[in-house]
C-alpha cells in the first residue's frame, strides 16, 4: 500500500513541475465554411480565406481550423500580413476565454508567431455577449451555421497597439 501511495505521489510532483504546451499562437490557415457546391466540387467543408479577403487593421476570427485543436485561427488587426493578396491568409490558434481573466491566454509553444506572446490577452472579437444571444434567440440555425458552439464573444487574441495605449 505505501509503495503505490509513494508512486502517486511521485507521479504527482513530476507532473506538478512540467509545463503543458498548447497550440496557443501557433500559425494557422484562416478558413470559412465551405458552400455547398464547393464541399461536393472540391470535398471538403472548409475552404481558405485569403489575402485579398480581409480588410487592413481588421480582427479576424476563423472557426473549423484543422491546424489548432480547439479548432479557433485568429487573426489580429497588427498581425503581418502577406504582400500577395491572393496568398492564404495566415492568422494564430486561440482559444475561448474568460472575460476579466488574466491566466488562460499564456503562450507556451515554441512555434507561435512572432511576437504575439507579449501581446496575448483576452478579449472580445465578437459581437457583444448580448448581441449574440439575441442572434441565437432570433435564428438558431443561422447562429450555428456563423458561430458554431461558440457562445462568448471572448478570445485569447493579440492586444490591439489602441488597447496597449500605443
Amino acid at each position: 500500500m505505501f509503495v503505490r501511495s509513494a508512486l502517486f505521489m511521485s507521479a504527482v510532483l513530476l507532473l506538478g513541475g512540467c509545463e503543458v504546451t498548447t497550440e496557443l499562437g501557433k500559425p494557422c490557415g484562416l478558413v470559412r465554411k465551405a458552400t455547398d457546391s464547393e464541399a461536393q466540387t472540391f470535398g471538403r467543408d472548409f475552404m481558405p480565406i485569403y489575402e485579398k479577403d480581409i480588410a487592413a487593421d481588421q480582427d479576424f476570427i476563423s472557426f473549423g481550423s484543422l491546424d489548432c485543436e480547439d479548432l479557433v485561427c485568429v487573426r489580429d488587426d497588427a498581425s503581418a500580413r502577406d504582400p500577395d493578396p491572393n496568398a492564404p491568409a495566415l492568422g494564430y490558434c486561440s482559444k475561448e476565454c474568460v472575460e476579466g481573466t488574466t491566466s488562460g491566454c499564456e503562450v507556451t509553444n515554441d512555434e507561435a508567431v512572432e511576437g504575439i506572446k507579449e501581446r496575448m490577452t483576452c478579449r472580445p472579437l465578437l459581437l457583444d455577449q448580448a448581441t449574440l444571444e439575441a442572434i441565437k434567440i432570433a435564428d438558431e440555425a443561422f447562429y450555428r451555421r456563423t458561430f458554431g458552439e461558440n457562445n462568448s464573444p471572448y478570445f485569447c487574441a493579440g492586444a490591439t497597439p489602441q488597447a496597449q495605449g500605443n
